[in-house]
């Protein structure tokens, strides 16, 4: 397959196909694999973003976290 930068979901989802063919080789190309996968991570970056995280949203959850007890087995 000709490595290209992925534009269209198309795109990526047979450069995610070509990536788990090149990982069930058992001796893969790395560098091959190095730039699809890197293709894959660019394309995933730009298209599904991870939003920050709300300290506050951690603090609520730090503060409920003591009254939380790991179940006891008898």
């Amino acid at each position: 397959m000709k490595a290209k930068v992925l534009k269209t979901d198309r795109d990526y989802k047979a450069a995610l196909a070509y990536v788990e063919r090149l990982m069930d080789q058992p001796l893969p190309d790395e560098a091959e694999l190095d730039l699809w996968s890197f293709l894959v991570e660019n394309y995933e970056e730009a298209n599904f973003p991870i939003a920050t995280p709300d300290p506050s949203k951690r603090f609520a959850f730090d503060w409920i976290k003591p009254a939380c007890k790991p179940p006891t087995y008898s």
